[in-house]
């Protein structure tokens, strides 16, 4: 089982920095946010793209994926009525399915609650409708640079559109895109769905919709530092592993950094190495 540290847990520190610390800490990679790394990200050139892979891959790791996707420029929107902010949005997603690739990753995590969620006097129905216009776009060019662009589920709290797996795999199934999937976040899961997150990974990972894990609490710490369990959790991927129905990383991406970036960091890393040492065959 492979670990990723978001990089923006180590702000405001170099990106070398960062990738030489999460190696030094005994991670895999770095899930990138691309706010991180220019005011607009899509002024990052081909160029600067490969340069960030090749910062990491000096360090030891790798670059695994892209997330906090709609952060930067301001004013992005994936269900906005002026047409025009859809545009500029979409065409910032494919342009980051671009990057993604050049920088090594291999999937894209689309969370960004605040640029989804149904604006005021629309329809949950117009905005879907909406965002699948652009998520379709995102998709199609993922297919096309052989990565993986995966709709978060996000709790109520956050935003009112998409809130659980079935949510999203419902949209996921109506575009019908094999480069269009979802993803499971423990600490929105946590709060959203009815079931815990091993049995809704058990439920989902069979059907090939799950292509990333993020690992965090609801409390919005890093896993460990509050009442989620994660150790069921760690076990059935690494059941779900072995029957192959899940390939991917598993990104640690706490919110509330405890006591802080660095030390939030290597807390989670230590835990989940340790809950793995402790699930391994004797």
């Amino acid at each position: 089982m492979k670990f990723a540290l978001c990089n923006e847990v180590l702000q405001p520190l170099p990106f070398a920095q960062q990738c030489a610390i999460a190696a030094a800490l005994g991670y895999d990679g770095l899930e990138v946010a691309p706010f991180t790394l220019a005011d607009d990200p899509s002024e990052i050139s081909d160029a600067q793209a490969v340069g960030f892979r090749r910062i990491a891959e000096d360090a030891g790791i790798t670059i695994s994926g892209l997330h906090w996707l709609l952060v930067a420029p301001a004013g992005l929107s994936i269900v906005s009525a002026d047409a025009a902010v859809r545009e500029r949005t979409a065409s910032l997603m494919q342009r980051l399915v671009e990057l993604c690739s050049l920088m090594g990753g291999t999937y894209l995590v689309h969370g960004s609650p605040k640029q989804r969620s149904v604006p005021a006097g629309d329809t949950l129905a117009t905005a879907r409708s909406r965002a699948i216009e652009c998520l379709a776009r995102a998709a199609q060019r993922a297919q096309a640079c052989g990565v993986t662009y995966c709709i978060e589920p996000l709790s109520p709290r956050e935003t009112d559109f998409i809130n659980t797996v079935a949510d999203a795999v419902a949209l996921v199934d109506e575009i019908g895109s094999p480069a269009l999937q979802t993803m499971i976040d423990c600490s929105a899961a946590g709060q959203a769905e009815t079931e815990p997150v091993d049995a809704l990974m058990a439920r989902w990972m069979p059907g090939g919709r799950i292509a990333h894990v993020q690992v965090n609490d609801p409390n919005r710490r890093g896993p460990g530092q509050g009442a989620m369990a994660f150790a069921p959790i760690l076990a059935t991927l690494l059941r779900m592993q072995a029957a192959g129905h899940y390939r991917g990383v598993v990104a640690v991406e706490p919110f509330d950094y405890v006591p802080d970036g660095m030390g939030s960091a290597a807390r989670a890393i230590g835990y989940l190495r340790g809950l793995l040492e402790g699930l391994a065959p004797r």
